[in-house]
């Protein structure tokens, strides 16, 4: 009866892993398309001004023939793969009954391995974020803060030093805050812009409505 229950519990966690990916797969793929049409960025130097978190790395185009996208297309195959394999395993034996937190460890493992960069594209209706596109409607706003000293970011790399922090909070969103950092004013002033003008409003550090950062002013 354990065990019966025990599969039963893990072909749920199967399925909903395999929905996942999928999804996940489908949504790198809907978002590399919309992306062709982006008011931002375009070019080069706008590419270059966004960096994105923990490798400090510059931000590349979501094209279907890039390397992340490519990861994405094919890891996402042996993902499944390598889950059916699992759950034949944990039906055949009773590997899982011995060694849950092993199964269950190795079952996100596989999940989380399929991830893309992350990413900012600024569209006529919406943003695409860390390859997932939310219309304009589904953000609740933008905040700005300067990485100045004792900011929890400040330090970490030298091009993060007096940069902007911009962070987005999606409406609904369970998951943590999304955000990226735009190594100048020029180029934070020209998202804001782009942004304001679909009426998605921005804020300045985290509790003033109405203030400005370097000589332009966001909007609550």
């Amino acid at each position: 009866m354990k065990k019966l229950v025990i599969n039963i519990l893990f072909t749920i966690m199967f399925i909903l892993g395999v929905y996942y990916l999928i999804n996940y797969r489908l949504r790198i793929k809907k978002a590399a398309d919309l992306s062709k049409d982006a008011l931002y960025p375009k070019i080069d130097d706008e590419f270059n001004s966004i960096l994105l978190p923990i490798e400090w790395e510059k931000m590349e185009p979501l094209a279907k023939n890039t390397k992340s996208y490519q990861y994405v297309k094919w890891g996402t195959l042996i993902a499944l793969l390598l889950l059916l394999v699992l759950l034949w395993i944990v039906l055949a034996t009773e590997w899982l009954g011995s060694s849950f937190f092993s199964v269950v460890y190795l079952f996100i493992v596989i999940i989380n391995s399929i991830k893309h960069r992350g990413n900012l594209f600024i569209l006529s209706k919406g943003i695409i974020l860390n390859s997932k596109f939310y219309s304009s409607n589904q953000i609740k706003n933008y905040q700005i803060e300067k990485i100045v000293r004792w900011h929890e970011l400040y330090g970490l790399d030298d091009r993060v030093n007096n940069a902007y922090k911009m962070t987005f909070k999606i409406k609904k969103e369970l998951f943590p805050q999304n955000y990226i950092v735009v190594k100048d004013t020029d180029y934070l002033e020209r998202m804001i812009l782009l942004l304001d003008e679909q009426g998605i409003p921005g804020m300045k550090e985290k509790e003033l409505a109405n203030s400005s950062v370097g000589n332009f002013t966001t909007k609550s």
